[in-house]
């Protein structure tokens, strides 16, 4: 039987409220399912909760309002963070998309969940 892990997206208003949902959805109140991408990714591939046969999916109710406030202004205020914080030899890079963000071009926060998702778990959202 598939185990379904529902989002509450209208409680998704940045990238660290779609940790605590998530982690809440897969592993009740105050569960750990990722802090960061990296670690969201690892607990994808399985053993931080999910049924060891992959046999789940993920109803993200309300996407729509959580895609809005997973948009651009969430994407430039995460890639503020991370130019803050990431190796020298990478600060270029991450410029250009925050250029980007600010623009209104590229990814999102939000397209970055579901790419991680379809990735890891391919039908599951």
């Amino acid at each position: 039987m598939t185990t379904i892990y529902v989002l509450d997206g209208r409680r998704i208003h940045s990238l660290e409220d779609f940790w605590l949902v998530m982690g809440e959805a897969v592993n009740g109140p105050g569960g750990y399912f990722g802090r960061n991408l990296d670690a969201f990714n690892d607990c994808l591939r399985g053993g931080f909760g999910t049924p060891d046969n992959d046999d789940f999916a993920v109803e993200w109710h309300d996407h729509v309002y959580s895609q809005q406030a997973l948009g651009y202004a969430e994407t430039a205020r995460q890639l503020e963070i991370r130019l803050g914080c990431c190796h020298h030899t990478n600060r270029s890079h991450v410029a250009k998309e925050l250029a980007a963000a600010r623009a209104g071009e590229g990814l999102t926060v939000f397209d970055w969940l579901v790419e991680i998702l379809d990735r890891q778990v391919p039908g599951a959202l």
